[in-house]
């Protein structure tokens, strides 16, 4: 390998690692204080360097927020798409039940970053809520549908059982704070996911599993 080329090759790398570090340091600020509160000020504070050096990689507080709000649906979508029509329906549900509560307990800031984002109205994101979140619910809709047309689950509104998943395992990332504080010292840790875990497989799967 060339030296001009090491060169070239040394600058990218430092160049993604750079854009990392905005992008990891954003993720705080905008989970915190969401688009609107947030300065790009914030971030380069965050990041631990200077504004104008985050302006050579970031030139506007949007563009670092689109792309934080791109990587982030790619990664809120997944649990749902992995959701098998040829599965065990029950089981189906519990998996992705747990894959909900991973993502709370391994992403939290990008759970807040959504929650802040759904909040303010969705402005960065709703054409990606009315088009591809919207295309994917209606199709699993139609799985659990099918699954409760074949007696293999208890009947309800299937979109409004995702609400309900949504709800109850992002609430453990959403509202970390108040989970650890009302659960105390003794329940407070790592283990809360786990009896989450065993609470929402009891409510949810239990609750669909015909008799």
């Amino acid at each position: 390998m060339s030296q001009s080329v090491e060169k070239q090759s040394g600058k990218t790398r430092i160049q993604r690692e750079k854009r990392e570090q905005i992008l990891q340091a954003a993720l705080e600020v905008f989970a915190a204080h969401g688009f609107r509160g947030s300065t790009l000020d914030q971030i380069a504070d965050a990041a631990k360097m200077s504004k104008p050096n985050l302006l050579y990689y970031y030139s506007r507080k949007e563009d670092i927020h689109q792309t934080l709000i791109a990587r982030l649906m790619d990664t809120w979508l997944a649990p749902l798409k992995t959701l098998n029509a040829n599965g065990e329906p029950v089981e189906e549900i519990c998996a992705y039940i747990n894959r909900k509560l991973e993502m709370a307990r391994d992403f939290p800031r990008e759970s807040r970053l959504f929650a802040n984002e759904i909040l303010q109205g969705a402005p960065h994101i709703i054409e990606m809520i009315e088009g591809e979140l919207k295309t994917l619910v209606d199709e699993k809709a139609k799985v659990i549908e099918g699954w409760m047309d074949e007696g293999q689950l208890n009947s309800c509104d299937p979109r409004h059982l995702l609400f309900a998943i949504w709800a109850t395992t992002q609430h453990y990332a959403d509202f970390d704070v108040q989970v650890r504080a009302v659960l105390g010292t003794d329940k407070g840790d790592e283990s809360r996911f786990e009896d989450a875990k065993e609470f929402l497989e009891n409510l949810f799967c239990k609750g669909l599993k015909v008799r």
